[in-house]
C-alpha cells in the first residue's frame, strides 16, 4: 500500500471513528444554548470554545460530522447503483439506447453539478433527504460513464466471449465475469465520490438548502460563524478544518488505490 493511501486510510478512520461514536464522546447537547457563555474561548472543558449562543462547538463538530457521512453515504451508495446499473445496461446493449442515455448524460454534465444541486435543493425544499435524492442525480452520471467504458472494454475479452459463446445468460456473464473486473475502478470512483459529497452537503448547508437548524452541519456552522468571524475565529475554524481533513483523508486513499490498482496509468 503507498503512503498516500496508509495516511488517507488512516484519516478516514479516525473520521468514520469520530462520526460514529461522537455523539457518546460528546459532553454537551449540541442544540443546548447556554447564552451567558457565548463566544467563549477554547478551555479545558469547552476545548473548541463555544458559539454565539453558547453551544459547544467540539459536540457540534462530531454530530456535524456524523450528518455528512451519513448523507456521503447514502449519496454515494445511490449514485453507485444507478450509474452502475445505467452503464452495464448501456455498455452490453449498445446501438441507439446507449446512445440515448449518454447524450441524457452530456446534458446533466453540461450543467456545473453544484448549481443543479442547488436548484433541486430550492425546488424540493431543504431537508436530508432532498440533499441525498439532489447529489444523487448529479452523482450517478460518472459511474455510468466509467462502467460503460469498461464494460465496452471487457466484453471484448476472451473470457466473456467464451462465457457467450456457452451459452451464459447476460445476468450471469455481468455477476461472474463484467462485475469482479469492475469492483476496483468503482472503488476509486466511491472514494473520490465521499469527498465529492461531503463538500456539496458543505456548500448546500452553508447556503441554508441542506440540513436545518437545530440539526448541527459543518456547512451550517460555517454559515452562522461568518457574522462572528473576526470576533470568535474559532467557530469558523474548527468545523472548516473537519471539512478540509475529511476531504483530504477521502482524496488521498482514492488516490492510492487508483495507483494501487492501475499503476502504468499513473506512470503515463
Amino acid at each position: 500500500m503507498t503512503f498516500s493511501a496508509r495516511v488517507g486510510l488512516f484519516i478516514v478512520l479516525v473520521f468514520l471513528a469520530l462520526a460514529v461514536i461522537g455523539p457518546r464522546i460528546a459532553r454537551f447537547d449540541p442544540a443546548r444554548p447556554e447564552l451567558a457563555e457565548n463566544l467563549q474561548g477554547p478551555s479545558f472543558i469547552h476545548p473548541f470554545g463555544q458559539d454565539r449562543l453558547g453551544r459547544d462547538i467540539l459536540s457540534r463538530t462530531l454530530y456535524g460530522a456524523r450528518v455528512s457521512l451519513l448523507i456521503a453515504v447514502f449519496t454515494v451508495t445511490t449514485s453507485l447503483v444507478i450509474g452502475t446499473t445505467i452503464g452495464l445496461f448501456c455498455g452490453l446493449a449498445g446501438g441507439w439506447v446507449d446512445e440515448l442515455v449518454m447524450r441524457v448524460v452530456d446534458v446533466l454534465l453540461a450543467f456545473p453539478g453544484i448549481l443543479l444541486a442547488i436548484a433541486l435543493s430550492a425546488t424540493l425544499g431543504p431537508s436530508l433527504a432532498n440533499v441525498v435524492l439532489a447529489l444523487s442525480v448529479i452523482g450517478w452520471t460518472g459511474y455510468a460513464r466509467l462502467v460503460r467504458a469498461e464494460t465496452f472494454s471487457l466484453r471484448e475479452r476472451a473470457h466473456v466471449e467464451a462465457a457467450t459463446a456457452l451459452g451464459a445468460s447476460p445476468p450471469r456473464i455481468v455477476l461472474l465475469h463484467v462485475l469482479p473486473l469492475l469492483a476496483g475502478p468503482l472503488a476509486v470512483q466511491a472514494t473520490f465520490g465521499f469527498s465529492g459529497a461531503i463538500v456539496a452537503e458543505a456548500s448546500l448547508s452553508f447556503l441554508g438548502l441542506g440540513t436545518q437548524p437545530p440539526t448541527p452541519s459543518l456547512g451550517g456552522m460555517l454559515a452562522e460563524g461568518r457574522e462572528v468571524l473576526i470576533q470568535a475565529p474559532w467557530v469558523e475554524i474548527y468545523p472548516g478544518l473537519a471539512i478540509v481533513v475529511a476531504v483530504l483523508g477521502f482524496t488521498f486513499l482514492g488516490e492510492g488505490l487508483r495507483r494501487i490498482i492501475d499503476p502504468q496509468g499513473v506512470a503515463e
